[in-house]
Order: structure tokens, then C-alpha cells, then sequence
């Protein structure tokens, strides 16, 4: 069984071990393949294990051994599910292996849009505190997420563990499910439309996947129907939000602040509008890197590789 990782190296740049995959076949690891490279390495494969890289129908005919692709990841937009089923081809994907680390981030970039402790520390450290005339300073307005509402728009696993982290906090929340249903299963935790969402909340956390209806389903429309001073995180995918109209409403000051683990493009090669917007971070899609996600991420792919080498092939995608 000939097993190829095409792009290893954003997953495991060498604090981990790859020794359970290379017991099931013989292993090929690229830290890197481009769209040139692809073709000639997975010529020869059975299993190709992929990440950001399009795999398309015309990349699947230059491997004509290929059965199983297993997609380092829990979005797969970049298979070509349709043509992997045509041709025969099992999709795996990796669920659930970022659930932690993500909902961590979401607080992350949240806690810091509402009292922007770096920046206060950098103050710290630069002498400010020293010359302050009262025995404390702030440099920007700080917001109390108590009593504030959340609403949440996805309630997969990630929406439900950001819910129950909102709720610690003593924010009301709103959710908004692809599939609607009269009950969330969180005690505080209300489910409701996506219009109601946009009007009744002070925060706004996107985690639902990108799909062609909801390209774009943060611009100047929806932003319009929103609370002045709303602030929108975004760990979910960044063409959801329309980045331009992003920025037009942080000059305005109608959106407090947006924070953001993810871009329309990555990485951004010629900027981004959003650079140098005002109340606005950017982190280089980092959600999910924590070394103990990472390590359940590689452990669930290679028991995706062994279910598919018994036959009994778990977390398929493909159909």
C-alpha cells in the first residue's frame, strides 16, 4: 500500500510523530507540494493524504491506483467530491479534532477586542504606567461580555462548545442551526433565526462551513440590520464575510471591533483590505494549530487509513 502526505509540514512541521501512518504502508511525506508537483507524486498512489491542494478530476486521472484520499482537515472544498465518487475514490475527512482549540480561539480574539490586553501591556512595558499621574490608565473603550448576547451562527459541535463557553460567561445567547430545531440543548442557550441574530446581538461568532448561498453573508445588507457597536468573530471562513464592507463599517464605528483567524484568500499575497483597519485582529489561521489538536488530527487520520485498508472505511465525505 503506497501512502503519500502531500503537504506535511503545516501539520506536522516535526513535533510529532508520524510512525503509526508509516506502519500501514509504505509512506512518502512532502512538507510541501505546489499544483505543478502533485501530478507526478501521487502517480503511484493508493492513499493520498491532502490538505489545501485542489484536488480535482483531472488530478484524480493522473493517479491511477488511487482509492482512498484522506483530507487533513475538517472542511474538504477542496476535493471534487462528485468526480472522487465517479471514479470510485473514497473521501475521508477529519471531524471534530479542532473542537477545543478553536472554541479557545474564539475567546481569544474576543477577550482581546474587549479589553486589548496586549496593547495595554506593550504601554506597560514601554514606561507609560510609570508616568501615569492615577494608579491606573486604559487606552481604549473596554467592553463586559456580562450580559451581553452571543449569537451564533452554525451549531455544529464548535457553535455548541462556544455557546456553553458564553454562557460560563454570563452572556445570553442566540443560535442558528442549517437545520432548525425548536431546542438547543444548553440551558441559556436560545435558538433563533439568522435575522433575529443580526438584530439582537452584541456578538456575533460565524461557524458554519462556506457554501455558494452563504458567500459574503457578512456585508453591507446584513451589517445594516445589526446593532450599532456589534463586534463579529470569524473562525469559521473569511469569504463569509465581505471583507470591503468589513472595513467601511470599522471606519464608521458601526461594528465595535472584528476579529478574524481567517481571510478570503490565504495567504493574503497582494494585502488585504482589512490591513490596518481600525479595531480590527488578524491571526494567520491558527484556531486549530495547538500541538495536542494537531496530534488528534493526525491520530484520526490514521485510523482513517487503517478503516479504509480493513474495509470498514470511517468518516467518509464522498458518496
Amino acid at each position: 500500500m503506497k501512502i503519500v502526505i502531500l503537504e506535511g509540514y503545516i501539520i506536522n512541521p516535526g513535533d510529532i510523530s508520524w510512525e503509526a501512518l508509516s506502519d500501514l504502508g509504505d509512506l512518502t511525506i512532502y512538507d510541501h507540494t505546489t499544483k505543478e508537483q502533485a501530478a507526478e507524486r501521487i502517480r503511484d498512489a493508493d492513499v493520498v493524504l491532502a490538505g489545501k491542494i485542489n484536488f480535482n478530476a483531472e488530478l484524480m486521472d493522473e493517479a491511477k491506483n488511487l482509492k482512498f484520499i484522506c483530507e487533513l482537515a475538517t472542511g474538504y472544498n477542496n476535493i471534487d467530491i462528485a468526480a472522487a465518487s465517479e471514479r470510485g475514490i473514497t473521501v475521508s475527512n477529519i471531524p471534530a479534532y479542532s473542537t477545543p482549540s478553536v472554541v479557545q480561539h474564539t475567546f481569544a480574539l474576543l477577550l482581546e477586542l474587549c479589553m486589548r490586553t496586549g496593547q495595554h501591556s506593550e504601554s506597560v512595558m514601554s514606561g507609560k504606567w510609570n508616568t501615569c499621574r492615577d494608579f491606573c490608565f486604559w487606552e481604549t473603550p473596554l467592553k463586559e461580555l456580562w450580559g451581553k448576547t452571543m449569537g451564533i451562527i452554525g451549531y455544529g459541535q464548535i457553535g455548541r462548545a462556544v455557546a456553553q463557553v458564553a454562557v460560563s460567561f454570563g452572556m445570553k445567547v442566540l443560535a442558528c442551526a442549517a437545520h432548525p430545531r425548536e431546542s438547543s440543548g444548553i440551558d441559556g442557550v436560545q435558538m433563533a433565526t439568522i435575522d433575529e441574530i443580526f438584530a439582537k446581538s452584541d456578538v456575533i461568532s460565524l461557524h458554519c462551513p462556506l457554501t455558494n448561498e452563504n458567500r459574503g453573508l457578512i456585508c453591507a445588507d446584513t451589517i445594516s440590520k445589526m446593532r450599532d457597536g456589534v463586534i463579529i468573530i470569524n473562525t469559521a471562513r473569511g469569504a463569509l464575510v465581505n471583507e470591503a464592507d468589513a472595513l467601511e463599517a470599522l471606519n464608521s464605528g458601526k461594528l465595535f471591533g472584528y476579529a478574524t483567524d481567517t481571510l478570503s484568500l490565504e495567504p493574503p499575497i497582494n494585502g488585504n483590505p482589512l490591513f490596518g483597519a481600525p479595531n480590527c485582529i488578524i491571526t494567520p489561521h491558527i484556531a486549530w494549530a495547538p500541538i495536542e489538536s494537531r496530534k488528534r488530527l493526525i491520530s484520526t487520520a490514521v485510523e482513517n487509513v487503517r478503516a479504509f485498508i480493513e474495509g470498514k472505511p470511517v468518516n467518509v465525505v464522498s458518496h
